[in-house]
């Protein structure tokens, strides 16, 4: 909404002093010593300065200041001409003097007239596009899930977050708990930016033996601070307080690489039984490390690997290190490593890879050669994938549901990011190779509130249901066994009476699954904020990277469908306000990707070309918490 911006009289100027003009508010006053200073005086007690907004301004440097060195201004981008969206701003507790410090920000900035106090801030849903049963944070921004832990019967779900507004930046670990892993409860963020730099991902863990000193069954968090100034470090914090607040440790940062690299980062931290001690892995560039410890604090260096695997080229990021049953026959086990890349994606941007192999307790040796690539997700929008640990023999994975590319521009104000589904992981085979599978967990048959049964549907051509749909929030789950026998092409598109649809059908051509959004609602996200990297050679025969600035939402994704066995195919898909996902066959197949109809999708259409398509136990569940 625009605003005139207040013109100051002639009178008021000369009533001002010529280096600092201030205004009186209800409960603080500003002053602006400059054009771009001005100080904050809060003179009673409140427990929140409400910030104006505006997300195309730049950002301002915003200091609560106590007079102490740790005093660390965050990044905001305060309203200049226009108001977007508000945020709460922290303010002391049990005082009612409070000094903030604004640099970079104009004095005749619309923010300054309607900076306000208050004792509450509203978290009622202000987007259309929140997610009805996903996970997502109350207001600000989202991106990779990291410290991810069960304890006392709670998963604690840390996240990248931003509380300061809905684009990346200020980031802290954001916090939420649940008991199953579907109804998640909001609590403070748990650890907040520092003078060491921005707190990037990591990983928690349950103390048992009292390694760290911190109380037996203490949970030690484990990140990256990230700064230009310090470079990326691994730091860490404990918690006695079931992981509500976090200390951190006062010798900090616990590890720096050995070699200067810029890209060192996202700690992922496990118990190793063989060697009965602490091990670590880090991504660093192109490539994990290794290395382990005794108490957590000093670790030793091991060995690395991932240089010129996977697809390339690529950026290594937030690693997971876990051991597998083959086939579930516990007596044959595999490790395996998840690596989350940038750029890289089947489909542009961001995505999650994974390599099966042996771990000796100082070396991991991939099956595969390095040019063999298997993605854990094929949509689009599956990123930064960590599972909890202390979960016993059950291995559960949460994604970040986006992508790099467009991440910070999606059609959502109040709130940006969301996590795909809890998946649990497991390994199978097939023709030889050991594949890792991703399903939904069993706690989401807990969303159903209501189930209509369609039964079998034999389609030669087309045949549409919509009554059941009809009157829907934009919530359910899509249950059935499809088999495509001898069509071309067989699927089904969800659609709405705008003609917006997103497709789901068997290529039987190229043996593949197919979900296109080209024509799934807003595709249309404006300009990227990302972009891929390709080698190109020179005519001198150099090598250099070719940038290319891309935004490739509008387009479809696909999977093989040499993953499933058999010609029928169960197919389990769950559709919320901006999202659809789909698992074949228990998750040997995932699909994830954001869609932004610009009304719920109410129809449901199957089609079949060149045969026909047989539906069996179709089954629709209106999903809710």
């Amino acid at each position: 909404m625009k605003k005139n911006l207040i013109h100051l009289s002639f009178a008021f100027l000369l009533a001002c002093n010529l280096s600092s003009c201030q205004q009186e508010k209800n409960g603080f006053s500003m002053e602006h010593p400059n054009d771009s200073v001005t100080i904050v005086h809060v003179n009673r007690e409140a427990k929140y300065l409400i910030l104006p907004i505006q997300e195309s301004s730049r950002e301002g440097k915003v200091k609560l200041d106590t007079g102490s060195p740790a005093d660390m201004a965050m990044d905001i981008r305060l309203a200049t001409d226009s108001i977007d969206y508000y945020v709460p701003f922290a303010l002391p507790e049990g005082t009612k003097e409070a000094k903030i410090v604004i640099n970079k920000v104009k004095s005749n900035a619309i923010c300054w007239d309607n900076i306000q106090l208050a004792d509450t801030f509203s978290t009622e849903n202000t987007d259309y596009y929140r997610p009805i049963y996903h996970h997502t944070p109350l207001y600000g921004w989202m991106n990779d899930a990291n410290g991810l832990v069960y304890k006392d019967g709670e998963y604690h779900l840390y996240f990248q977050y931003n509380p300061y507004g809905s684009m990346w930046g200020n980031m802290h670990w954001g916090h939420s708990v649940s008991r199953d892993l579907i109804h998640w409860d909001h609590l403070d963020p748990a650890i907040a930016r520092d003078t060491l730099g921005h707190i990037f991902s990591g990983s928690t863990i349950v103390d048992h033996n009292n390694s760290a000193g911190y109380g037996k069954n203490a949970l030690i968090a484990f990140y990256t601070s990230a700064s230009d100034e310090h470079g990326q470090i691994q730091c860490m914090a404990y918690s006695n307080d079931n992981g509500r607040t976090y200390t951190k440790y006062e010798n900090n940062p616990i590890l720096t690489p050995f070699d200067g690299l810029k890209d060192f980062r996202d700690p992922k931290v496990f118990w190793y039984e063989p060697a009965k001690k602490w091990y670590m892995i880090v991504s660093a560039d192109k490539e994990m490390r290794f290395y382990a410890s005794d108490n957590m604090k000093d670790w030793t260096y091991l060995s690395s690997f991932g240089k010129g695997y996977g697809v390339q080229p690529n950026q290594f990021e937030c690693p997971d290190f876990i051991q597998l049953p083959v086939d579930g026959n516990e007596q044959n086990k595999k490790w395996v490593m998840i690596v989350n890349i940038n750029p890289g994606c089947l489909f542009g941007g961001s995505a999650t890879e994974y390599f099966v192999g042996d771990f000796d307790g100082t070396t991991f040796t991939c099956d595969t050669k390095p040019e063999v690539t298997k993605w854990l997700d094929f949509g689009k929008d599956h990123y930064a994938t960590v599972c909890f640990s202390n979960t016993g023999e059950r291995v559960v994975a949460v994604p970040w549901m986006s992508n790099w590319q467009y991440a910070n521009i999606t059609p959502i104000r109040q709130y940006r990011g969301a996590n795909a589904l809890p998946r649990e992981l497991s390994l199978y085979t097939k023709d030889g190779e050991i594949y890792m599978a991703a399903n939904a967990v069993k706690e989401t048959r807990d969303l159903r509130k209501e189930t209509r049964t369609i039964g079998n549907i034999s389609v030669a051509r087309e045949h549409t249901i919509s009554e059941v749909l009809a009157q829907n929030e934009g919530a359910f789950e899509l249950e059935m066994d499809l088999t495509p026998g001898q069509a071309q092409t067989a699927g089904l598109e969800l659609m709405n009476s705008k003609g917006e649809r997103t497709k789901i059908y068997f290529d039987r051509e190229q043996n593949r699954l197919v979900m296109d959004r080209t024509e799934s609602g807003i595709t249309d996200l404006g300009e990227p904020t990302e972009f891929n990297v390709h080698e190109k050679e020179t005519d001198d025969h150099r090598k250099v990277l070719s940038v290319n600035y891309v935004n490739d939402f509008a387009l479809g994704t696909w999977a093989p469908l040499n993953l499933c066995e058999g010609t029928t195919y169960h197919l389990n898909i769950f559709v919320d306000k901006c999202s659809v996902e789909i698992f074949v066959d228990n998750g040997r197949i995932a699909m994830t990707n954001l869609v932004f109809p610009t009304e719920v999708y109410n129809t449901l259409r199957f089609y079949s070309e060149g045969g026909n398509m047989q539906v069996n136990n179709l089954n629709i569940h209106r999903l809710g918490l």
